[in-house]
């Protein structure tokens, strides 16, 4: 269960930060705020693509392996 709450904490930590960032730079550029939703996309793909070299091969994930549930697919 502990795992879990790491990996929900992980999404939901990156999923804000995206957004903060994609409504912060749509403000600064002056354009309107619907811009925010294609900005915060790019940012979700560049965060799993640099994660899926920098961080455990084949997944997205920045927690460490010990803590990412793909490592253990079993559960354990």
């Amino acid at each position: 269960m502990n795992k879990l709450i790491l990996d929900l904490a992980e999404r939901a930590g990156w999923t804000g930060a995206q957004a903060a960032i994609a409504l912060a730079a749509t403000e600064l550029a002056d354009v309107s705020a619907w811009w925010a939703a294609p900005v915060a996309l790019a940012l979700a793909s560049a965060k799993g693509w640099v994660a899926g070299r920098l961080g455990r091969k084949g997944t997205a994930s920045t927690l460490p392996a010990a803590s990412d549930p793909a490592s253990h697919p079993t559960g354990v």
